[in-house]
């Protein structure tokens, strides 16, 4: 999904941040400033051994709710492009789940949307996480009050 120098796609497969980056970059001097945010599956949570994770997504609405955050960010920084891609399916330890980047003038901007977009991703896009631990145990993730108190910071 494109609109308005905003990218967003949900998949499978796996991206690549160098080709990601040149992407935001190409054919863009207008902007000075990129920052980007490359989220991977980590091996533990809450003490516990993880193997993997798993994602799924409710299609069209998650791409929609991305998008609105996405232009949430435009409206309260001026940016040039934004680009947001997450990871859906079975996702090892060490793969990538999810890449923010947006271009602006300044770093400041840069910096806040790139972070705003995250915390806003973790609690308004509808992705549903589930662990894989070492001892087999497969268990749904809710959302942490954490990301919502870091969302409501806003």
């Amino acid at each position: 999904m494109t609109n308005d120098n905003i990218v967003i796609k949900v998949q499978q497969q796996d991206f690549d941040l160098g080709a990601e980056m040149n992407k935001l970059h190409q054919n863009n001097v207008d902007d000075g400033a990129t920052a980007t945010f490359c989220g991977r599956v980590r091996n533990n949570n809450l003490e516990q051994d993880v193997i993997g994770l798993y994602l799924e997504h409710y299609p069209q609405m998650t791409e929609k709710q991305l998008l609105q955050i996405a232009q949430q960010a435009k409206s309260k920084w001026h940016l040039g492009r934004v680009c947001i891609i997450h990871r859906i399916g079975m996702l090892n330890v060490g793969e990538q789940i999810v890449f923010v980047g947006v271009t602006s003038k300044h770093r400041q901007s840069a910096f806040m949307a790139c972070e705003f977009i995250m915390d806003f991703l973790k609690v308004k896009a509808t992705f549903w996480k589930k662990e894989v631990h070492a001892n087999g145990q497969k268990l749904w993730l809710d959302a942490k009050q954490s990301d919502q108190n870091k969302a409501n910071s806003w």
